[in-house]
């Protein structure tokens, strides 16, 4: 058995997907978000969520217990849908503790943005253009290197891990009780779809 890590610190990774939280005013199905809580530690965790703006959204459940290596979901509902809210930046914290402790261990911010409509909220689309056919060998060893950026451009290898990692969280769960269609080569481990909400929690 891997000995738990040291707490002493008072610092630990927290691992929530998705790291931030898009509402739309004409869609009323995106007025209720889930956050998903991973705990990868060998101890139960103590959470709690707290909001820059409690008035303008009920949180199901915003205290609570993970289980060692388990997963807890949160349902955010934002209450207060107006023109007024539309573009207002909002944050979620995100803060645990070991079970039976009050030291806070780790917290984490989750970004929280209402927008009028769903086609004018944040564009995940690059628009692509092609490039001379002596030029593109040297284009991607330049972009690589440079970690992906060209100019002030974003980094497509970034996009493509991002885009992979949101596929992965997306696919169910091994030993889900749920009746899937999916193959079961297509249903992830804990540690997999842990994983992929590690790495797109360091793009946030």
């Amino acid at each position: 058995m891997q000995n738990p890590p040291k707490l002493s610190d008072g610092k630990i990774p927290i691992f929530v997907f998705p790291t931030s939280l898009t509402f739309y005013t004409d869609d009323q199905a995106s007025h209720k978000q889930v956050l998903t809580l991973y705990n990868p530690y060998d101890f139960a965790l103590k959470f709690k969520v707290l909001s820059t703006t409690p008035r303008k959204y009920t949180v199901v459940d915003s205290e609570g217990t993970i289980r060692p290596r388990c997963c807890v979901d949160v349902v955010i509902r934002h209450v207060d849908i107006c023109m007024n809210n539309e573009g207002v930046k909002d944050k979620f914290r995100i803060q645990v503790s070991e079970y039976g402790q009050r030291k806070i261990l780790g917290k984490k911010d989750v970004l929280s943005v209402l927008f009028p409509k769903k086609e004018t909220g944040p564009q995940t689309e690059e628009n692509f253009h092609s490039l001379p056919h002596n030029c593109i060998n040297n284009f991607l060893q330049v972009n690589f290197i440079f970690t992906g950026r060209s100019g002030t451009g974003p980094s497509y290898i970034i996009i493509f891990t991002a885009i992979m990692c949101i596929a992965a969280l997306a696919l169910p769960t091994q030993g889900d009780k749920l009746e899937s269609k999916w193959p079961d080569y297509l249903h992830l481990s804990f540690s997999q779809k842990l994983i992929a909400a590690y790495i797109l929690g360091e793009f946030g």
